[in-house]
């Protein structure tokens, strides 16, 4: 039986080598492979440019930040304008504190001016998805992220986000579609 044994061991890191064996041989296939159709290109991708962007155009945006008189917060943007291109991806910070002596959940809600502006402007990322809960004298900063759409109107030259958090005991419904 013990002869059994050994045979089947042998078969096994045999069978163990081959397959390591296989797996480095296919390495140089995948790249031919790759080569050939184009897929996986490598170093050509980090030089794609996202060519929704409209260079052309600017548009200022302006950060805007509220706190409903009931919420013992202090809030914040870290910057009050800047000046994008249609279809560029843009990433801001606001910063917001408790300043109370207990937890607080906050909800912000979004709003634009012009209003039509709205329909342009897509957040990727934004705290005012979900309920923010911050301890007392917690500071924290948070992260929009958004695109102005290249199909903005043309006579938008100046788009204001502004934010009211309101105190809030569980999540606010919001505009799926929109997402805010």
């Amino acid at each position: 039986m013990a002869n059994g044994n050994a045979k089947m061991l042998g078969k096994l890191v045999v069978a163990t080598l081959a397959m390591f064996g296989f797996g480095f041989a296919l390495v140089p296939f995948y790249y031919k492979i790759c080569e050939v159709t184009g897929i996986n290109a490598g170093d050509e991708q980090a030089l794609v440019r996202n060519t929704q962007v409209d260079p052309s155009r600017s548009v200022t945006i302006e950060f805007d930040a509220n706190v409903n008189e009931a919420l013992p917060w202090r809030f914040r943007p870290e910057v009050r304008t800047m000046t994008v291109h249609p279809g560029q991806l843009v990433q801001v910070e606001y910063v917001v504190t408790n300043t109370g002596a207990h937890p607080v959940v906050g909800q912000a809600i979004p709003s634009y001016g012009p209003a039509r502006a709205a329909a342009f402007f897509k957040k990727i990322e934004c705290f005012c998805f979900t309920p923010q809960t911050l301890a007392a004298g917690e500071t924290r900063r948070m992260p929009v992220m958004f695109v102005l759409d290249p199909a903005v109107e043309r006579e938008l030259h100046t788009v204001t986000l502004s934010y009211t958090f309101f105190e809030t005991d569980k999540p606010v419904a919001m505009n799926v579609a929109g997402r805010g």
